[in-house]
Order: C-alpha cells, then structure tokens, then sequence
C-alpha cells in the first residue's frame, strides 16, 4: 500500500503514529461510509483526505478523533488501540469548518477555555516522606504562558483582548487552531476548515497552514474536496470514493500516475481517451499509434490519461494528429483550447492562443502519455428467473431471452424450456449469472416497465464519449455504461437493457 510514499520534509519521521486497520463504518440500512479502510500515518506528516462529498473523509476522520466509533476494524495510536477511547481521552484535537467559537467570550478566553478545565494529577510527598496524589488544575501564569506562545504560532499577538465577531474569518480560522494546539496534541485534525473564505484568503491560509505545520513539526490530518489544497499542502493525499482509498501517494505521484479513471479526472484537468496497448511501447488512441513508456500486454484495451498542459499544439500536419479549434478561453495564466479530431476532443492549455476554426495538429511526448488498467470492462451480476420468465438482477427485473440458458432451446406455450433433449424445465427461482456490455445500457427519465432506477453518481468524459454510472437506492447496484448522450450528476433516471443485450449463464446445475 505505501511503499510509494516518499518522505519530502524533513520533520517528517519513519514512525507510524495512526494505523488504522480494516476500519469500517456502517450506518442504519446497510450502507458502508468506510469501507475496508488500511493506511498509516507517520508521526509529523501533513496527510491529506481527498475526495467528493459522501466519500467517506470526514467519517473517517471522525473515527480517528473518537466522534464516531467504527463498525469492525481497529484504530492504533503509537501501537495502541483506542478504538473504544472517548475524546477527550486521546492526545488529538479537531479543527472544523465552522469554528465554533464562543461569540461571548474575547480571543484569550476563547483560547484558554480548555486550559481552564484541564485537570491533572500532582503527586506530592508530605514531611513524613508520604507520597500524596491531588488533582489540580493550571494556574493563571501557566495558562498565560500557554496562550501566549500559541497566539505568535498564528500571528495574533496583541489581538489578546478583542471580540471574536471583529475578526475576518481568516482571522478567526486562526483563532480555532490557536485553541487546538494550545491542548499540546500529537495530532491535529483539520475538516475542511478553509471552506467558509473566500479565494484569495483560503490561498493565503493554505500557505500559512503549511508553514504552521513546518515550525510545529507535530502530524496534521486534513480533510477537503479541493484538489488544489491538497497539492499544495500535503506530504500525502489519500483519495477515497464510495469509502474506499483509490490511491496514496505524494502529489507529484497522485498527479503524474493517477491509479484509474477516477483519479485521473478528480486530480486536475484530464484528458481522458480510450486506447489499444499495440505492444513495442506503443498506444493507439484518436486514431494514431503513439510511443508512450508504459508496458501492458499486447492488444490490452486501456485507458489513456494525457493533461492539458502536456499536449504541444502546432500547425497542421507537423504534430501527431490534425484536427481544428472549436473553443478557445483565455484563463489568466494560459488559453484553454479545444481541438477536435474525428468525433474526440482535446483539452490543450498554451501560452500561445489558436484562434476557433484554425486547422492545426498536436504532438503527446512519450512520457506524457500514462496508462492505466480499465476499471470497468462490462457490468457482471448475480440474479434470478421469475416465473414470468423475466430477470431480477441489479434491483431491478429486467426481459430477457431465457432460451440463451439452454443451447437450441424454446419455451412452450406455458413458458417452460425445453431443451434439444426434450426435457422440460421450469426456471422460476433459478439463479443465474448475468453480464451487460458498456455499450449495451440506456437511460430515460421516463418511467418504464422493465428497468431499474437510480440516480447518476459519476460521470467521467472519454474524449468522444461519457462513461456513467447509475447507483440504485435499495442495495446499491451500479450500472456503468458508455454513452454520447449529456446528462448531469444526480439526475434521477431509469436504466434500460435491451433483451437481446443480456447475457445469462447459470450460476450452477439445475435440480431435476
């Protein structure tokens, strides 16, 4: 899992502070928030949780700070188990999106609150050379000192005295991490605390964090959806989906080669092509066979993984593949061009802008070009015959030709097969393995007798195509099919498959 990691700052030791263990987390109905979750943590490392909302990050995250206790799996601080140990037990302190600081009180109260309230046991010896245990709290001095030495950590001196509702909210993000680190943890953990600032100010605060992070030399969790924060501040991303890790890896690793699909399209701009591995260190995509560094078996279908950036626009016929700009937007540092070839497009970043309609063509250098396994190759379930000689499959029943389970069969006027042999069966209740090709699924947002109906969760564009999933509500069922059709993320829609398309097998010998 982690022999990919590389260490990038020198704060950063080869201990392990966090394991967690095949951690799962599952809530009423069935659903798993984390699913099967192993990773380490190395004690002064800035790791990151990436990925969209309903992930699994922040119910993870919650799981190592003691707000929610896992399902099965194990929580190891420093080789310990504190899967079971409360909060305020563990030597972690959480920073949220919402600061929730108190509006009554100024900014050292605001910071000391936990101070005041800490308790710890002194152990004196009397004259007579007695050992005495007393608990105690921290004195005013000691607490003064402490908050003290927190509010230069976050450049806030002098501010000891003022309200928090005068602060900007950069302000008061620091204020929420003075508090946590003012309890001295091992670790502090970070939930999407730059959400409620604005562009310029989260920036500025990603820059700061990291640097806090550098003087402290104490381990930072940090959970976002924002890719480029990620980037910026992590010595390790973690990207999750569904509750399950895709990848871990440095940035550079996390950018450059990306695991699947996912990965690819959620880390920055992709260009994302369906290819052919020819063998001989070449790729055919968009029409051309191109030297990549790569190895895979030969004739491997695979998906291709160019970004924008790494694609050289030149004059026509000088590059790799002709084509003509049908979209051209200035972006600030860099035009972001599209140029079409065939039914594909190209997302191409330049210095250099060319104008819409100019025919020109693209070079891809070798080590632009990355490949990764398909992830999805064909949609394969496990279902039932119905006495209508229908099939339940995905939650969802579905028409099917039954005939396809029994070479040379028919079915008789009451619906039972009958075999080449002769032999009549009835298939009602038979299971039987059912395979659906990516190409072989439509969807509607009409209502419809036979189908299953879900929501789209993903959608992922594969140059001249759109690669969708469709999750159903019940169990959870994925539909992945490929399509040229524009359609939105959460839409709710009816999944269709032609007869004809279904393949059954079945799942064993049938009792006669």
């Amino acid at each position: 899992m982690a022999n990919q990691r590389i260490r990038r700052d020198a704060v950063m030791s080869d201990e392990k502070i966090i394991q967690l263990v095949d951690l799962c987390r599952c809530f009423d109905g069935g659903v798993y928030a984390v699913d099967n979750v192993n990773l380490y943590v190395r004690k002064g490392e800035f790791i990151t949780f990436l990925g969209p909302s309903g992930c699994g990050k922040t119910t993870t995250l919650r799981m190592i700070a003691g707000f929610d206790k896992p399902t099965s799996g194990k929580i190891l601080l420093n080789g310990k188990d504190i899967s079971n140990l409360p909060p305020n037990k563990r030597p972690i302190n959480t920073v949220f999106q919402r600061y929730a600081l108190f509006p009554h009180l100024n900014i050292y109260d605001n910071i000391a609150f936990g101070l005041k309230l800490k308790k710890f046991k002194v152990t004196y010896e009397n004259d007579q050379g007695h050992r005495i245990e007393k608990i105690e709290k921290l004195k005013k001095s000691e607490i003064a000192a402490k908050v003290e030495k927190v509010l230069k950590m976050v450049d806030l001196e002098g501010f000891e005295k003022r309200s928090v509702s005068t602060l900007s909210g950069g302000q008061q993000q620091r204020v929420a991490i003075a508090r946590a680190l003012v309890n001295e943890p091992e670790i502090l953990l970070l939930d999407e605390p730059l959400g409620a600032l604005d562009l310029k100010m989260r920036k500025d605060m990603q820059l700061e964090l990291k640097e806090m992070h550098r003087k402290l030399g104490i381990t930072f969790i940090y959970v976002t959806h924002d890719q480029e924060e990620a980037l910026t501040m992590s010595d390790t991303i973690v990207v999750m989906k569904d509750g399950v890790i895709q990848q871990i890896g440095t940035p550079t690793d996390i950018y450059n080669e990306p695991k699947n699909a996912f990965v690819a399209d959620f880390i920055g701009e992709s260009n994302i092509f369906s290819g052919t591995y020819i063998g001989g260190g070449k790729v055919r995509f968009l029409g051309h066979a191109f030297e990549c560094v790569d190895n895979f078996e030969v004739n491997e279908k695979v998906d291709v993984v160019v970004r924008p950036e790494d694609v050289v626009i030149k004059d026509r016929d000088e590059g790799q593949v002709n084509g003509k700009i049908i979209s051209s937007i200035f972006k600030g540092v860099h035009y972001e061009m599209v140029m079409q070839t065939g039914k594909s497009e190209i997302v191409i970043q330049s210095t250099v802008e060319r104008k819409v309609g100019e025919e020109v063509s693209v070079y891809i250098a070798p080590d632009s070009i990355h490949l990764m396994h398909k992830e999805f190759v064909s949609n394969k379930y496990e279902g039932y015959i119905t006495k209508h000689n229908t099939v339940c499959f995905g939650d969802g029943e579905f028409e099917c030709d039954v005939t396809k389970l029994y070479p040379n069969s028919i079915l008789d006027e009451e619906g039972y097969i009958i075999t080449q042999e002769g032999e009549r069966i009835d298939l009602t209740d038979v299971d039987v393995n059912v395979e659906v090709g990516l190409k072989d699924i439509e969807i509607s947002d009409h209502e419809v007798e036979y189908g299953a109906v879900g929501n789209i969760v993903s959608i992922i564009y594969k140059g001249d195509h759109y690669q969708i999933i469709v999750r159903t509500d019940e169990n959870e069922e994925d539909f992945v099919f490929d399509t040229e059709d524009t359609w939105n993320e959460n839409d709710r829609v009816y999944v269709i498959i032609p007869k004809e398309k279904i393949k059954l097998s079945l799942k064993e010998e049938v009792k006669r």
